[in-house]
């Protein structure tokens, strides 16, 4: 069997394309705050209110997408270990097992989703405006895990170009939409406000689950045609999802806190942890492209139980990711003033934004350690250590720090303070379990 091919050129070649399709998400959030909240009327109310439903309606994809990560894990492993064609009818049962897991995550919370956005501090305008963006955008929520499954299908199977050019395709259409949709077309379209951002997300994913169906069907053997009975892996992606499941759900409860807290000093400290978010989170899906690549070559290489290519592919992900985050870190210092002003103008929103800014750039570095690492670690499957990192990551990390530095009345940097101790816990945490079980190996 050839051995795999971790090069640099290699890496790049599915890292690149990664870093487009995995921005996706991130860019239709960021597109609906910055042009929401750009609205001259209700602006900042807009923006906080496109903030709480994208957290919301985030952590639920988060927590369900990862069946993506699985999904690729499984694929690249076999496909390492010489066993591809066996895997038969697994690809179409795991995309309609992640179907059914949408539909019923999406029903449990479609008719209590009122109390929810009031958990999250949500009142008066800015919940009527969260409710009527949610109730548009969050059907798009099946769309895009039936995307994720077929993208985690092509990463497994090593491609990540096909990914990119849905992606690009569908963050297009949505910034086109969300212009014409949001502040309308004199004579043509009526502007629609929030409403039309919600449109135009939905409409977005709506095409790109159209395009990677067809691209699945016209670029590979495999088969969407579901068959019984259960593949053997199917129990072990089971296996992985629900630790994934566990993982997400504490996950996201850090950053469901975080907007609660930050939703509880102010509409204008909202709107600019929505900003700050957003901003974060894009980098987190920029800094992923390279945990992709890490990834798909990481299973393939545990498939092929080559565990020095392993240490040499994780020494090499993590130096190019650290590049990546430095240069975000640039970035964001050059342009420290200017992205404040891109999603929203209103002088008390910015002042409270500059004030905190400064902490999100300093997660980037930090960001690219912990995401690659997990990004690896989800390709070799270790998805019990992942599930234990993120629970102790949240419940002895993030949270201690919140409430303290809530009781000590430092605002939102006190939140974000929370949020980068929660990311050097994972980032340190996995450190010590590569370096305790796999280098041996390698050496």
């Amino acid at each position: 069997m050839q051995k795999t091919d971790i090069s640099f050129k290699r890496i790049q070649q599915l890292a690149i394309p990664a870093i487009i399709s995995g921005i996706a998400e991130p860019v239709l959030s960021s597109t609906d705050a910055a042009v929401v909240g750009n609205i001259a009327e209700f602006g900042t109310e807009s923006l906080a209110a496109v903030g709480i439903v994208g957290a919301f309606l985030s952590m639920l994809i988060w927590i369900l997408g990862q069946t993506r990560s699985a999904i690729s894990s499984i694929v690249s492993q076999n496909l390492g270990a010489g066993n591809l064609i066996k895997l038969g009818n697994f690809p179409a049962q795991a995309i309609y097992f992640n179907i059914g897991l949408s539909i019923i995550v999406l029903i449990s919370t479609y008719f209590f989703v009122d109390e929810i956005f009031r958990l999250l501090n949500a009142e008066g305008i800015i919940l009527q405006l969260s409710l009527d963006y949610y109730y548009i955008r969050v059907w798009g929520f099946p769309l895009t895990l039936f995307t994720f499954a077929i993208f985690g299908l092509f990463r497994g199977l090593q491609n990540t170009f096909w990914p990119m050019i849905i992606a690009a395709i569908g963050a297009i259409v949505n910034i086109a939409l969300d212009i014409a949709l949001v502040y309308g077309v004199d004579s043509y379209i009526p502007a629609m406000g929030v409403k039309g951002a919600a449109w135009a997300s939905l409409i977005a994913q709506a095409i790109m689950a159209v395009l990677a169906l067809i691209i699945l069907l016209k670029k590979t053997d495999l088969s969407l045609r579901l068959r019984f009975p259960f593949h053997p892996e199917i129990k072990r992606l089971v296996g992985m999802s629900f630790n994934l499941f566990i993982r997400s759900i504490a996950l996201n409860a850090a950053l469901m806190l975080a907007v609660k807290e930050a939703a509880g000093l102010g509409k204008e400290y909202i709107a600019a942890h929505a900003i700050a978010i957003n901003i974060w989170l894009f980098s987190a899906f920029f800094l992923d492209g390279y945990g992709a690549a890490g990834n798909a070559l990481g299973g393939r290489l545990l498939g092929e139980k080559d565990f020095s290519s392993l240490w040499q592919l994780t020494k090499k992900i993590n130096f190019y990711n650290l590049g990546v985050a430095s240069l975000l870190l640039l970035l964001g210092i050059i342009f420290y003033n200017p992205l404040g002003v891109l999603f929203n103008k209103d002088p008390d929103v910015l002042l409270i934004f500059y004030g905190m800014f400064f902490m999100v750039l300093i997660s980037q570095p930090l960001n690219a350690i912990a995401f690659t690492l997990d990004a690896i670690f989800k390709g070799i499957g270790e998805m019990g250590y992942l599930r234990n990192v993120l629970l102790g990551a949240t419940f002895f990390g993030f949270i201690p720090v919140l409430y303290f530095a809530k009781y000590m009345d430092w605002g939102l940097i006190g939140i974000w303070a929370a949020i980068l101790v929660w990311i050097a816990f994972r980032a340190v945490a996995l450190i010590i379990k590569f370096k305790n079980k796999y280098y041996p190996l390698a050496t």
